[in-house]
């Protein structure tokens, strides 16, 4: 894995700083106040700002420019640049996002409209560490529990990857893009998408390569967190006409990381997917569109201790020496995802409705010095389920939108040891969802834009919460027999407003949350090597409890004059585990941003100064599969520093320097660093020091 050192020497540090530039991302052309003709170069991306789809509920991105901190290596590290989003580091990628303090299922992850679900049970390939984002158009994170179009509804988001099609003619009949990034600690990373056809048809290839050392904390000391990664994805699309469009995909990819913070590296994340999707547009002056889709997925990941890192060692009974203990366990998912929906209008009503359908199956196996268990399946999960959305202005300057959707929900514990202890093997369950939402604009305060909604999901436990923990509610007999389903009320509000140079927005929400799936960490005896995974001698046990949840996100941003120009953005999230008068675990601490920017026809100029609290509401030894609440955590604040340069026609130069000052810190969410790699139990691994980069793009 390792890659030639890429280090700006001091005169080139000290053209990064001249020339850097910070920005806070205009993530649509309607999210921020317009643009003056000199500004044509497009700031680098620092913080998705909140988007104006449903009045700012919906926040939209481009995931095709450059972000800072240096360009995100998967999905969750773009996520990071969205206010309200936080991670759950494992090392250097592959991260584990949170929003609003919610993890895992309740985050609704979607590329293409379609679901690829990671199989490791203690989440080392989250469904994110699947998706290379610069292969994508588009990013749309819909907040709280607004939308019922997808299954198994997400209570805290639902975040959509996807890609258009292409618009190809005869007077151009390609186009292309592609980027090189090189950085500090072995950073390189390619990313090339090339489109070929005409006005019928056309072939478009995305492929990408990442590859990265370990880095350096603040004080120098090596973090281990080396990774590979590739992804290629081919699409054939056919567009008969202007309102016929049929494309078919398939893609592979793999990789491996390093990760600091468990006991296991990953040492494969094979992925195979194929899928197919249909559209048709005005179809007939009621029928405004049709859309069908089909998408299978097959996810094979590998983690050992072997491979990328020394094994441990152990005894051996019978000759009494120590000898290495290698381990590896290998986790497959297979998911098949159909969906159809129909868009209506009728005057001024306009309304979707669809039906969908999830298959999925899971299975592992381990290997060691004392097991050898193969491959098996454990776990098949099916649902099935149909929506209805309706929007409707109430008057010219009001709408409602309303939804609601029913899943039929059915899990079967494949495993033998379950059957023979006479277990319940299934669970079968009919959960609703539904929302309502009043969206508002205010011509007489400034063209401002409010919302207001309420949503609720009924959400079943999802794999790892089933399988992962080592029991659950007290007096039950294993955690598939002993989790109930999460029930979630939430109201979200907002709004978003500009008065000349000056523009602010804010989204809050409130919740009440039933039955909301706790892991509480303690010691387990567990004969299988490895399966501590990096908790040290603690795993999850799993419970029910009741909880309430607020928070808030919110900017402004004033224009000082057509070139300079500044935001500040803010993020809190509160949560309280009403059952045990506890707070809820895992929540990031009060976040803000503050950038500074200058932006010319030719260049842009900028500084990024995050600022995070420190976290003193923490619920010991308590959090979600992956980490836990292990003591309070300091504040920090970290500056960061870019720039653009517009070299010709399609050709565009980024520099970058991210923490500045070198400063030594560690996120609250990091995970304790692994005992084989020195570290103590609970001591969290730091972040990444002082980190050049540079970020050659071109278009064609």
């Amino acid at each position: 894995m390792a890659q030639p050192q890429f280090y700006l020497q001091p005169l080139a540090a000290a053209i990064a700083v001249a020339c850097s530039t910070m920005t806070w991302a205009n993530v649509t052309e309607d999210a921020m106040p317009p643009q003056t003709a000199v500004q044509s170069l497009a700031p680098i991306v620092v913080t998705a700002a909140g988007g104006n789809d449903a009045n700012g509920l919906i926040v939209r991105a481009d995931p095709k420019q450059p972000i800072q901190p240096i360009p995100a290596s998967d999905g969750a590290d773009y996520l990071q640049s969205i206010v309200g989003f936080s991670a759950v580091k494992n090392g250097g990628t592959n991260s584990d996002v949170t929003f609003r303090g919610m993890f895992g299922s309740r985050i609704k992850i979607l590329t293409d409209g379609t679901e690829n679900l990671g199989a490791c049970p203690y989440r080392m390939d989250a469904p994110t560490s699947y998706i290379s984002p610069e292969s994508y158009d588009r990013i749309s994170v819909i907040k709280g529990p607004q939308t019922v179009q997808y299954a198994n509804t997400g209570s805290a988001a639902t975040v959509i990857f996807e890609r258009r099609p292409e618009q190809l003619d005869a007077e151009k009949n390609y186009r292309g893009q592609a980027s090189v990034l090189m950085g500090s600690f072995g950073r390189l990373d390619h990313n090339v998408e090339a489109a070929i056809g005409d006005e019928k048809k056309y072939v478009r290839l995305n492929a990408n390569r990442s590859v990265s050392d370990s880095y350096k904390d603040g004080n120098g000391a090596k973090v281990p967190s080396d990774w590979e990664r590739w992804n290629a994805d081919l699409a054939l699309g056919w567009t008969p006409d202007e309102n016929t469009w049929v494309e078919l995909t398939g893609g592979k990819a793999d990789g491996e990381a390093v990760y600091a913070g468990r006991s296991m590296d990953g040492s494969q994340f094979a992925r195979e997917s194929l899928g197919l999707r249909v559209e048709k547009k005005n179809v007939t002056d009621v029928i405004k569109k049709i859309e069908a889709q089909v998408n299978y997925s097959f996810n094979d990941h590998i983690m050992d201790n072997f491979s990328l890192r020394t094994p441990p060692m152990e005894h051996d009974m019978t000759t009494h020496v120590m000898v290495p203990n290698p381990s590896s366990m290998q986790v497959t998912r297979r998911t098949l995802n159909a969906r159809m929906a129909v868009t209506h209008e009728w005057d001024k009503l306009q309304f979707i409705s669809g039906f969908d359908m999830q298959q999925n199956k899971h299975a592992g196996g381990m290997v060691s010095n004392s097991m050898n268990m193969p491959v098996t399946e454990d776990m098949k999960f099916q649902s099935y389920g149909g929506f209805g959305e309706i929007s409707y202005p109430l008057s010219e300057n009001n709408k409602l939108v309303s939804g609601l959707r029913l899943d039929q929900v059915k899990v079967t514990d494949e495993r033998a040891a379950s059957a023979n202890a006479g277990l319940n093997t299934e669970l079968s369950d009919t959960l609703p969802s539904a929302f309502i939402r009043f969206e508002n604009k205010h011509p007489d305060h400034d063209d401002g834009k409010t919302y207001i909604g309420l949503g609720y999901v009924e959400r079943m436990p999802d794999y790892w919460e089933l399988f992962s923990p080592k029991h659950g509610n007290a007096g039950t007999a294993n955690t598939f027999n002993g989790v109930k389903t999460e029930k979630t009320l939430q109201l979200d509000a907002g709004y978003q407003h500009a008065h000349g140079a000056f523009s602010s927005w804010v989204s809050a929400y409130a919740g009440l949350i039933n039955d909301y799936i706790l892991m509480s960490y303690h010691d387990h005896s567990s004969s299988m090597p490895g399966m501590n995974h990096g908790t040290a001698s603690k795993t999850a046990g799993a419970k029910n409890v009741d909880a309430t949840i607020a928070g808030a996100e919110a900017g402004i941003g004033y224009q000082f004059t057509d070139a300079i120009q500044a935001d500040i953005s803010a993020m809190y999230a509160w949560g309280k585990n009403t059952t045990d008068g506890k707070p809820l675990p895992q929540i990031a601490p009060l976040e803000a941003r503050v950038n500074l920017r200058y932006v010319q026809e030719k260049y842009t100029l900028g500084a990024l100064w995050r600022v995070v609290n420190s976290q003193n509401r923490i619920s010991q030894d308590q959090g979600n599969i992956v980490g836990y609440d292990m003591h309070q955590s300091a504040g920090f604040g970290t500056l960061a520093l870019n720039g653009t340069y517009h070299v010709k026609e399609g050709v565009d130069l980024s520099l970058g320097v991210d923490n500045v000052l070198d400063k030594t810190y560690k996120e609250h969410l990091n995970k304790s660093g692994s005992a084989g790699f020195g570290f103590a139990e609970e001591e969290q691994f730091n972040n990444t020091g002082r980190n050049y980069w540079a970020r050659v793009s071109m278009k064609f």
